[in-house]
């Protein structure tokens, strides 16, 4: 607690640096572009988002209406349109709580920005409207046993294969909040999405992928000066919720197997800070921590509500040789560590987050044993001047592994335990059905690389992406047979992104070859010559954001 209250100190006491976005997370590689190239004076980790904009960088020049009040700005916000089709069944994730469905989708974002002193409104709701349409899915015939195996972790999550039956739509209030600003602190309340960490597409703790929750916070809104260096962070307590929605649409099996909800939410409690020295140039790394808990199981004492002051070994809560009274609250912990460095010279940048989801027993557990319940993502950004025009050659890449070791099974036997974004009594860490950090599927892991020619905020490329989709279920089903094989899924994506006037549009036209598709067997498969069934499939998402700049 006192080291918390020093940082905290330190935030509020040192000089603050520009940062560079407001809530548009599609900007965000843009600006670590323009990092790489050292267009301007860029001292951003990326680690938390989003942030402030800075006016001198900025290109959301919106509207400004004249001023009725000495002080007070009313501008209006682009305007987010998305829209996604996709046939036989569901693809995509990171869209800001568009679900996971087959069929037409679209989500649209607007509204204005209110601006008097040091106080902030933002209003801009969302509303989502999806067909819905159902599809393909789990196969109850694989039997009983690998049925019990799979509701597993249905029952220790809230991800269902469908949300419903027909058409789906939801109003939220979006990416809206209201906030006051002192010095390098900007504290209120929010439903923003927020990301936490270095990764492009995926994200361990918090990314865009489930809609944003209703939070109080109190966060950095710029880097923080000191004679270190530069901090980050931000402190949340937020409401989550449940979907609601049954696991699979087969509801013969859900009333067999599924466990209901209760009606209960959810309490979050979340910190992430980090640390830029001022030795090293383009270094900057940090850590995350959540906890949640249902509100019926949550106490009221001061540890209840910031329990991500706790200790990280499992060894200060023993009582009487066990740890039941403390894993009977029904606390679910995330925490991760990470790093980026930039280098403009050589116009690149590493990265990686290494994330942890339960405490082990002590520290030297954690160093002989650090592979259990961990899951990471590695990646890297290199430019090149290609010598055409005034366009760039791009090449970015990113692994995230949400797969258990081998460890599981020394520990849980030969069907291993749980994986990342699950827990037994909290069921999973998301938001109203969606991860709130990697958008995957339960246990799967992406290898992704972009080759692409930028100029600016525009792109013509192409995107790689393998998928090993929900490794831990298949382990814990089928172990080390040989007729069924993993279920994979191999696509080629072709991205085009053009600038015209006020307008951004963004596209993207992908291929997905599935190879064993939901681990079913095609009719001519034998045991002694076992054959998968293959499906292929089409997603074309087009994105419109609309900038109301002054004349």
């Amino acid at each position: 607690m006192k080291i918390l209250l020093f940082l905290v100190f330190i935030f509020l006491s040192f000089e603050t640096f520009a940062q560079a976005l407001g809530p548009a997370f599609w900007q965000v590689e843009f600006q670590r572009r323009r990092q790489l190239e050292g267009e301007f004076s860029d001292i951003n980790s990326y680690f938390l988002r989003p942030y402030e904009e800075n006016k001198a960088d900025s290109i959301l020049k919106s509207i400004s209406f004249p001023k009725g009040i000495d002080g007070l700005e009313v501008y209006l916000s682009p305007t987010f349109v998305n829209s996604r089709i996709a046939n036989k069944r569901p693809i995509g994730n990171g869209d800001f709580g568009m679900i996971p469905t087959p069929g037409i989708q679209f989500s649209v974002f607007t509204g204005f920005s209110i601006r008097y002193k040091f106080l902030k409104v933002d209003f801009q709701p969302e509303f989502n409207i999806s067909s819905n349409k159902s599809f393909q899915g789990y196969d109850p015939s694989l039997g009983s046993i690998i049925n019990g195996d799979k509701f597993y972790f249905w029952n220790n999550s809230d991800y269902p294969e469908r949300f419903g039956d027909g058409l789906y739509s939801r109003l939220g209030w979006g990416q809206s909040s209201f906030t006051a600003s002192f010095g390098a602190f900007e504290a209120g309340f929010s439903t923003k999405n927020i990301w936490w960490g270095p990764g492009q597409w995926n994200a361990l703790i918090f990314s865009n992928n489930a809609p944003g929750f209703p939070h109080l916070s109190i966060q950095t809104r710029k880097p923080a000066k000191t004679f270190l260096g530069y901090f980050e962070g931000q402190l949340i307590s937020g409401r989550l919720e449940n979907s609601g929605f049954d696991a699979i649409q087969d509801q013969e099996l859900n009333d067999l197997l599924f466990r209901k909800f209760t009606g209960d939410w959810r309490y979050l409690n979340g910190i992430t800070l980090s640390y830029s020295p001022k030795w090293i140039k383009g270094l900057s790394f940090g850590f995350s921590r959540t906890f949640q808990v249902y509100k019926k199981q949550m106490g009221d004492s001061f540890k209840d509500y910031f329990p991500i002051i706790y200790p990280f070994q499992k060894e200060s809560f023993f009582q009487n040789g066990n740890t039941v009274i403390f894993d009977g609250n029904g606390r679910d912990q995330q925490a991760s560590i990470f790093a980026r460095i930039f280098l403009p010279k050589e116009k690149v940048e590493f990265y990686f987050e290494y994330g942890k989801r339960d405490h082990n027993f002590n520290w030297r557990e954690f160093i002989l044993n650090p592979e259990h319940a961990r899951a990471y993502i590695l990646g890297f950004n290199k430019l090149f001047d290609f010598g055409f025009q005034e366009y760039k050659f791009q090449f970015r890449s990113e692994i995230t592994h949400q797969q258990e070791s081998v460890n599981r099974i020394v520990r849980y036997g030969p069907k291993g335990g749980l994986s990342w974004h699950t827990h037994t009594r909290a069921r999973g860490f998301g938001h109203l059905g969606q991860p709130l950090g990697v958008g995957l599927g339960i246990g799967s892991n992406s290898q992704t690389t972009e080759l692409a020619l930028v100029n600016g905020l525009e792109k013509i490329g192409i995107l790689i992406e393998r998928i090993e989709n929900h490794q831990d279920f298949y382990y814990r089903a089928f172990g080390r047979q040989s007729e069924r094989k993993p279920w994979v899924d191999l696509s080629l994506g072709f991205l085009y992104d053009k600038k015209v006037e006020n307008l951004l549009l963004s596209s993207k036209l992908q291929l997905i070859h599935a190879r064993n598709y939901q681990w079913q067997l095609d009719p001519a498969s034998t045991p002694d010559f076992p054959k998968g069934e293959n499906l292929t499939s089409l997603m074309a998402q087009v994105s419109a954001i609309y900038f109301w700049k002054k004349k």
